[in-house]
């Protein structure tokens, strides 16, 4: 169901925005006009009522005669209640504890790990947690079962075939086919809000029930997309879960809130077209979204909350302040415009300047491969399906997703000494992703950008360092932008390549490391998040958080261990000797891959022809490790991460007022008169000349008018010059971010200024050089 859910989120082929209202629109349109609900209700779900009903009864039944035993319930705070197997339950726990503690508990957790439904009977001692929909665990739970909610009313309006409604980052969706294709409108969303507030006033329980396949099958027959979903999902004799509220049954494993009266404030936010499984061949979707809470406070402070992001929307500030654009003939490929590419390069040269103070290397590869090194780096079965693959001279290529296996390549186009690790490899190299259409989003989803990519290749005894290197880095980074981050340490995961003791080892690394990190960083903690790590090695996953608290993933820190066995990657220890070849001349170039023929004598270049058939049969061939060598760790990294995606983040987090290092309109010159504008455009020439982005505005506007422009083009400083200022080679300065500055009348010398601008703009500052004085006072 995961994998589906994922595959949906990128789905969307329609309805981004919220729809426009009609203002001439006086009287209800037709889905107004229409009645609430259908009637009479679809036949399906009577039909499916009945089963339901049958099997709880069954299902309970059996509970009733399981055997009751006393059990320990041990709290949070190491309290321990009492209590009785298959009877005790997480709500009855709360409501001994305090009314108030049940009302606003949304489930419950066991063990730390398995979420428990609050009315679900403990079937064992355990460790119980009450998590509220602060907790991260307890808000999806909250909105998954808004969605359920959601596609109850649906099912009740149009007699729809629902698909899934998953919790998502900011609330929750429904997907369903409307018969006879319809479509979704929005005079439909106020009907539908309707009659979720019926279905919350009902107070309908959350029923949890096991079924198997078969009874699945029958229960859902009237739904192509849920039998779908069953028959690829569920293995043959298994049992899983559905959960009713009303009429609603739906396939779920749950948990979910007790009851549906929990859902306060309900709102629907949008709908779109989307593919179902996300694949075009397949059937067009509706998809409607939607967001809840507990409470209508917190409903009126979301949408306070997304006014203030709707103007800080990058695509819309890209747009007024012409920052970058995209065209219909390459979607998802960003057009950055000149002062887009500012910011773009200024970015660059930050990071450029910590690569060269951090001892990495630039470098360049190629932007097509054979698919064979994809084949071999394993990513062509990960990834195959967003990648834009082309045939060449009857092979077949990919343009790069990623930049590590050519970084491998070039690990080992030669042999390689621990001396030299670590190995710090840096790339800007374009790549791309073949996105879904409907999942493109302005600059924060592309299918053609560029990251701050770096692979180190190290010995395993100096991982720890490397990753403390890589906090520091991403500190002093986010620090100076005005970002705070969290931390969370991604595991073993069920699925994973090579040796467990190595795991063990590189998990104690980097827990030892994010403590000592978390140590001597005031208010920087980090959390486990077991199993989630990459199948070749643990990870830090790092999110950034803007000024409006939301988070954007963005760097990574990832220890790998299976792309140098992949590439036969390795360095001669200390403890190695060293071969004469190596004294006099450089290895030869490693091929991509290695055919070894059936009596293992021979090897030919991969895709050599097979005498026997005439087929090419390319063999993956790892080598075993040299005498005296060893593998090295590949540890994948970004601070950035996408280029575009950072640019749009810092739009947003900055409201286009750019800070003068990365700003695109760093200084405009205003001349109070056409008298004064040679001298305009001779301190125009003095900072181009030390690289500073400057205009000179010479219109016929008044100086009030030249100088609110300017302020509104978001340029960070007004130098306005007139008689005086001309006469003495001084300008009068006004700091957009300063509002002390705007009335001033205080000139400054030019060469004073250039020098107070030229170290703000090194010092990467957010400070203002040209304070207001303030009058000392009188000596006693």
């Amino acid at each position: 169901m995961e994998k589906i859910t994922e595959t949906l989120k990128k789905a969307t082929i329609g309805g981004d925005k919220k729809p426009k209202k009609d203002k001439k629109a006086a009287a209800p349109d037709a889905a107004d006009a229409g009645p609430l609900e259908m009637q009479p209700p679809p036949a399906f779900l009577q039909e499916r009522l009945d089963m339901f009903d049958r099997l709880y009864k069954e299902q309970q039944d059996e509970i009733a005669q399981r055997p009751r035993e006393d059990i320990l319930i041990t709290l949070g705070d190491g309290t321990i209640k009492p209590g009785k197997s298959y009877e005790t339950t997480p709500a009855s726990i709360a409501k001994g504890i305090s009314n108030s503690l049940l009302k606003r508990t949304v489930i419950a957790r066991i063990d730390g790990d398995q979420l428990w439904d609050l009315e679900r009977p403990l079937e064992k001692s355990c460790k119980l947690e009450l998590l509220d929909f602060n907790d991260d665990q307890g808000k999806f739970v909250f909105w998954h079962s808004s969605a359920h909610v959601l596609g109850e009313a649906c099912e009740r309006r149009f007699g729809c075939s629902l698909c899934i409604g998953p919790p998502v980052d900011n609330g929750f969706y429904y997907e369903m086919a409307l018969p006879g294709g319809a479509a979704v409108q929005a005079s439909d969303w106020a009907p539908l809000e309707n009659i979720v507030s019926k279905i919350v006033k009902e107070k309908q329980p959350f029923q949890r029930l096991e079924m198997s396949k078969e009874d699945l099958l029958k229960m859902f027959a009237y739904n192509p997309y849920k039998q779908h979903i069953i028959k690829d999902k569920i293995a043959d004799g298994t049992r899983t879960t559905v959960y009713r509220n009303g009429p609603l049954i739906d396939l779920c494993r749950g948990p979910h809130v007790p009851d549906t009266s929990r859902i306060e404030a309900f709102a629907i936010m949008k709908n779109s077209s989307s593919y179902f499984l996300g694949d075009a061949n397949n059937d067009s979707l509706q998809r409607i979204y939607g967001v809840s809470f507990p409470d209508k406070k917190q409903m009126a402070a979301h949408k306070k909350f997304l006014e203030e992001a709707a103007k800080r929307d990058h695509r819309l500030i890209g747009k007024q302040q012409e920052l970058f654009y995209f065209e219909e003939t390459s979607p998802g490929s960003a057009m950055w415009l000149p002062h887009g590419m500012r910011i773009h390069n200024a970015i660059m040269e930050y990071i450029r300047e910590e690569y060269w103070q951090r001892g990495y290397d630039e470098v360049m590869t190629p932007n097509m491969f054979n698919t064979s090194l994809w084949e071999q780096s394993g990513h062509l079965a990960h990834y195959k399906d967003d990648m834009f693959l082309l045939d060449v001279d009857k092979e077949q290529f990919g343009l790069k997703p990623m930049n590590c296996p050519a970084h491998a390549l070039m690990f080992r186009h030669r042999e390689r000494s621990h001396k030299e690790l670590p190995i710090r490899m840096a790339d800007f190299g374009v790549l791309h992703r073949n996105e879904a259409s409907g999942a493109l989003s302005g600059l924060t989803r592309v299918r053609r950008f560029q990251q701050d990519d770096a692979h180190i290749f190290c010995r395993e005894d100096q991982i720890k360092t490397e990753v403390a290197d890589l906090f520091d880095f991403m500190r002093s980074f986010y620090g100076m932008l005005g970002l705070t981050f969290k931390l969370k340490l991604s595991t073993r995961p069920d699925k994973y390549m090579g040796e467990i003791e190595t795991w063990n080892a590189a998990e104690a690394m980097l827990k030892e490391a994010l403590d000592e990190f978390s140590a001597s960083s005031e208010g920087i903690t980090w959390e486990l998040n077991e199993g989630d790590g990459a199948f070749y090695g643990p990870k830090i996953d790092i999110a950034v958080l803007d000024c409006l608290n939301r988070s954007w993933q963005c760097a990574t820190i990832q220890l790998d261990f299976q792309q140098p066995i992949n590439f036969s990657l390795e360095f001669q220890t200390a403890e190695g000797h060293v071969s004469k070849a190596e004294d006099t001349k450089p290895a030869a170039p490693a091929p991509i891959l290695e055919a070894q023929a059936a009596d293992g004598q021979d090897t030919k270049p991969a895709g050599a022809e097979d005498k026997k058939d005439g087929k090419k049969k390319p063999l993956l061939v790892k080598k075993p490790l040299a005498p005296g060598c060893a593998r090295p760790v590949m540890i994948h990294r970004a601070m950035a991460g996408s280029i575009e995606r950072f640019t749009a983040i810092l739009c947003e987090h900055f409201a286009g007022k750019w800070p003068l290092w990365l700003s695109p309109r760093q200084v405009i010159v205003i001349p109070v008169g056409m008298g004064f504008l040679d001298y305009a455009k001779e301190v125009a020439q003095l900072l181009r000349k030390e690289h500073f982005h400057v205009d000179v505005d010479s219109s016929g506007n008044t100086l009030q008018k030249k100088i609110r422009n300017g302020q509104l083009a978001q340029y960070n400083f007004c130098l306005v010059v007139g008689d005086d200022e001309m006469k003495n080679r001084k300008v009068n300065i006004r700091y957009r971010d300063d509002t002390s500055t705007q009335a001033r009348d205080v000139p400054v010398p030019l060469d004073e200024a250039i020098e107070k601008l030229k170290k703000l703009k090194a010092d990467r500052g957010m400070y203002n050089p040209f304070p207001a004085k303030t009058e000392e006072k009188a000596q006693p």
